[in-house]
């Protein structure tokens, strides 16, 4: 391991530490959306309608996993059980007006928190970031064979 990938580990390790979760509008008592279901709302609106057995394969985790946190989104009203669209027999889950709403409302948080931290960065600066961090992300995906779909994009 080059001595440059222990930078990337200790600086990753100190992004989670800071994680904006920890702050107004994150989890818990100080927000009504968890983690889990941030990123299961933002899957689903990327990609649209999924089953159990997608998220599964989307995720990586055990369907028992995400039947939890489908249970936990469903009585937090932000998502629904729908027939699949295409006909198929499995049942999808589909996003709430009130899950897209509050999906929204925690992303404008974010984005304004990154604002914040960004603030005296250059255009190019914030562009080169958001470059490399897709790239990251992507080749994790291509090892995993889980590639997540980027909106503005056309699917997994």
């Amino acid at each position: 391991m080059s001595n440059r990938s222990h930078e990337v580990e200790y600086e990753q390790m100190l992004l989670s530490r800071h994680g904006l979760w920890q702050h107004k509008g994150g989890r818990g008592k100080d927000g009504p959306m968890e983690r889990s279901a941030y990123i299961l709302l933002s899957r689903i609106r990327v990609q649209g309608p999924m089953s159990i057995g997608e998220l599964s394969d989307a995720f990586g985790l055990d369907a028992s996993t995400l039947n939890r946190q489908t249970a936990a989104a469903m009585r937090s009203g932000l998502v629904e059980r729908i027939p699949d669209p295409a006909g198929g027999m499995a049942r999808k889950f589909q996003i709430t007006d009130m899950g897209a709403r509050m999906l929204d409302e925690k992303r404008d948080y974010f984005v304004q928190a990154l604002d914040k931290v960004m603030t005296d960065w250059s255009d190019d600066d914030i562009a080169h970031f958001a470059s490399y961090l897709r790239r990251f992300n992507s080749d994790i995906e291509r090892i995993e064979g889980r590639p997540w779909p980027r909106p503005g994009t056309d699917g997994p």
